[in-house]
């Protein structure tokens, strides 16, 4: 596997592979690998010739007063597991080489960005976009693979693709969870052992979601719904609603609604500094 933090360098070694005619796989991450980012990788090795994983933790992806200076980060162990999981490149630039003194320009993703998570992280559907459209312009790939934990994001990310004209396929991978359902987060790091039990919480009112909508003979109404999740996560002592909905799937507009195809979406503060987020599928 190659380590490579320089851009011309990582781009002379993907130019290589592709002019053998081998295609091109992009799982783009902050690092911090657990089970969730090797089924990325893991679907990717299967897809293409060649995997290239980013690691780079994304400055403009965080808002004032959030977690960017105590994100978790272990170069030597995520180089392993990567390793393990067959990828052929970590690309992983210094903060310097992917914003250079002078950084004027930035993508946005209108319509899609100013709910749910944008809600109260007004720049990071920005930054997400702008790094992503840097990483495709920098590896090129044939296919990217992002998870869907981050729902919204990868909506987002599928909008910026289409619109932008941008010839890559995007993957949704579904999300890898802990034995009790918990979904698999970098940020699940800075959970207590008693936080790490309560958090849970998220995932059990989803599930409890679900069920109703899966059991149910008549149509579904969305409120009643939400009502009755977010009750489930306040019983908990320490974990707070930041939001819980149920969107269309497309267009993550709310639903009135349970029809189609459309998703519960939701998330948590854990002890105010703890941010969790999770969704669930409320169709076959």
């Amino acid at each position: 596997m190659i380590l490579e933090p320089s851009i011309p360098a990582a781009k002379a070694v993907i130019d290589s592979w592709r002019g053998n005619r081998e295609s091109i796989a992009l799982v783009p991450t902050m690092g911090y690998f657990h089970d969730g980012h090797l089924a990325l990788m893991r679907q990717a090795r299967r897809a293409a010739d060649r995997t290239v994983v980013s690691l780079f933790v994304n400055p403009t992806q965080f808002g004032p007063n959030e977690d960017l200076d105590v994100y978790p980060r272990d170069f030597d162990g995520d180089c392993k597991k990567a390793g393990d999981a067959g990828v052929d490149l970590i690309f992983c630039p210094e903060p310097v080489s992917m914003y250079q003194p002078g950084h004027l320009t930035t993508v946005s993703v209108s319509g899609l960005t100013e709910d749910l998570c944008g809600r109260d992280r007004p720049v990071h559907f920005s930054g997400v976009a702008t790094i992503v459209a840097k990483l495709f312009n920098i590896i090129e790939p044939d296919m990217a693979f992002f998870g869907e934990k981050d729902f919204q994001q990868l909506i987002v990310i599928r909008r910026l693709v289409e619109d932008l004209n941008f010839n890559i396929s995007i993957t949704g991978v579904p999300t890898v969870r802990e034995v009790d359902g918990l979904a698999m987060s970098s940020r699940n790091a800075y959970l207590d052992e008693f936080e790490r039990g309560e958090a849970v919480v998220l995932y059990r009112a989803l599930q409890t979601v679900r069920e109703k909508v899966i059991g149910a003979e008549n149509i579904v109404d969305c409120e009643t719904l939400i009502k009755m999740g977010k009750a489930m996560i306040e019983e908990s002592p320490v974990c707070a609603v930041e939001y819980f909905s149920i969107v269309d799937e497309q267009t993550l507009t709310p639903r009135r609604i349970v029809s189609g195809t459309c998703r519960a979406v939701g998330a948590i503060n854990v002890n105010g500094r703890i941010r969790l987020i999770d969704n669930m599928a409320l169709h076959g």
